[in-house]
């Protein structure tokens, strides 16, 4: 199914969670939030919310400093 991710077109499997997209895209073990439709999606929902298709999702990682 197509997705726009980030601002750009991108085919992902059918049937993928939040979850599985984190894990396709391999920022399994990053912080990140996630944003589907302009709508938070909580860490604690990410193998439960399906991703449909035409979904514009954001995904913004956070980076440490000072």
């Amino acid at each position: 199914m197509n997705i726009i991710l980030n601002g750009s077109p991108r085919d992902v499997p059918d049937n993928l969670t939040a979850g599985g997209l984190i894990v396709e895209l391999g920022l399994t073990h990053k912080r990140l939030a996630l944003e589907v439709n302009q709508q938070i999606v909580p860490r604690s929902t990410f193998e439960t919310h399906l991703i449909r298709p035409e979904d514009n999702i954001e995904i913004v990682q956070a980076i440490g400093g000072g």
